[in-house]
């Protein structure tokens, strides 16, 4: 079976991770699930995934603690998150943290079957994105350089790790240099409003961004802060 349909769950509830895995195995996924979070740190650091359902409370260590461990390896796998915690900080320090989409409980396996399948077509559309026209697009600003086609970011020539969100904003901003973007426009274009992502993430992504590719980064000359509106890429050569 491809990677694409591998999922790993981590949940420490027994009869939802039956219930859970009975409905996927239907779809056609293959699902390993662990039930509490170091053991779910060992599964992913074992397998290759395409993608992770991960509890926010499980025994041995936080889902974000294995949430940090996951993103700190990988960038791009999606990691979708179910909790009992619906309070909107919560919300937002997942989102921050590198989770790709958030799952409120009580929730319907339909539900949840239809939110894997939105993270699944955004990695889709990326990749076609990045094997299509554009592929071969390189953006040059000083020091940066975005290789488009290869999703690859460099810095004087060393090369810059992003999320796939940070890569994504970078490159929205980048390759429509001096266009001011607002902050809902960003959470249309980035996050294709599949979560219910608030505009303080992105302030926050916009500012670990700076911080891997300004040099200095609380005097920014490539991502500019359009007061009251939101963000643009300098069109400065």
């Amino acid at each position: 079976m491809s990677t694409a349909r591998r999922i790993l769950f981590i949940e420490d509830n027994r009869d939802l991770v039956d219930l859970v895995r009975a409905h996927l195995e239907s779809e056609g996924y293959e699902v390993t699930a662990v039930t509490d979070g170091p053991a779910g740190i060992a599964a992913f650091d074992q397998g290759a995934w395409g993608l992770i359902i991960l509890d926010w409370m499980l025994p041995g260590l936080s889902g974000l603690d294995v949430l940090r461990h996951v993103r700190e390896r990988d960038r791009r796998t999606p990691v979708l998150m179910v909790t009992a915690r619906g309070e909107e900080a919560d919300k937002v320090l997942g989102l921050e943290l590198g989770c790709d989409d958030y799952l409120t409980k009580p929730f319907s396996v339909r539900e949840l079957t239809a939110r894997i399948k939105v993270l699944r077509r955004r990695i889709e559309r990326a990749e076609e994105i990045a094997r299509g026209a554009g592929q071969d697009l390189v953006i040059e600003q000083g020091p940066l350089r975005i290789d488009h086609g290869m999703r690859k970011v460099t810095v004087d020539g060393q090369p810059v790790q992003l999320t796939v969100k940070e890569y994504d904003l970078l490159y929205t901003l980048a390759s429509r240099p001096g266009r001011t973007f607002s902050r809902r426009q960003l959470l249309d274009v980035v996050w294709h409003q599949d979560s219910d992502v608030y505009e303080h993430t992105v302030n926050s992504h916009i500012n670990r961004l700076r911080g891997k590719i300004e040099a200095d980064p609380n005097r920014p000359r490539l991502i500019l802060t359009v007061w009251g509106i939101g963000y643009r890429f300098t069109e400065d050569s």
